[in-house]
């Protein structure tokens, strides 16, 4: 099964040498299942049609998804596209939130400020902590969504659109060493003192990225969630 990777964002430029790109992060998380995968840096304006992969993942980014640049309204068309194709779609962080946005639903910079580091999600099957860094939410729904987790910060932290599309706000393919870099390089340009200390203070806590990947895994070859 081939997996196309739409990567939206870009790892900090001092970063790259130690971590590569987002689109490594995913095929590293997604190894082992046979999947074959190809990437297009839809960031920087290469947004391919949908039948060029047989499922699409879409990463995380700094931008915004109500942002005004050129790539935002073709990836939208794309997602579209791809559902009527029945060709499943997974989305993280701004992947999550321009799924929503492309079928029908609100994302804003959300009120309550940000959530970064180690976060705990209520899921059917219990509580998973996976790493987080945003401030944007999906706020609205669209029409036949299913919220899946939550927690008392964000309301819709994963999001099943039945058969088409699954979508998760906090960040599976993060790893401690990588927050820890990213919270050196920007956290004082960009959070408050609090949010940053207690990111640092919950670094170490076992993470159950492993689950969400097992989730993305099904997803793809399922067009649901494990039950």
């Amino acid at each position: 099964m081939k997996i196309g990777i739409l990567q939206t964002g870009l790892v900090p430029d001092e970063l790259v040498d130690k971590v590569g790109e987002y689109p490594g992060m995913f095929e590293r998380l997604l190894a082992g299942h046979g999947f074959e995968f190809a990437t297009f840096a839809v960031v920087k304006g290469e947004v391919p049609s949908a039948d060029q992969a047989d499922g699409w993942l879409i990463t995380g980014s700094r931008h915004g998804v109500y942002e005004d640049h050129p790539w935002i309204a073709p990836l939208e068309q794309l997602i579209r596209d791809a559902v009527d194709q029945e060709r499943p779609v997974v989305g993280i962080c701004f992947g999550h939130q321009i799924i929503a946005q492309a079928l029908g639903g609100r994302v804003e910079k959300f009120a309550g400020g940000w959530a970064v580091g180690p976060q705990d999600y209520q899921f059917p099957d219990g509580v998973k902590t996976v790493q987080a860094w945003h401030q944007d939410q999906v706020l609205t729904l669209p029409e036949g969504a299913q919220t899946v987790a939550t927690n008392d910060f964000c309301t819709h932290a994963a999001v099943l659109y039945p058969g088409k599309a699954y979508s998760v706000q906090p960040h599976p393919e993060f790893e401690d060493g990588y927050m820890i870099d990213l919270l050196d390089l920007r956290g004082a340009s960009l959070l408050p003192k609090p949010v940053i200390d207690s990111a640092y203070e919950r670094t170490g806590t076992p993470l159950d990225s492993a689950d969400l990947a097992a989730q993305f895994v099904h997803f793809f070859r399922n067009r649901s969630l494990p039950q």
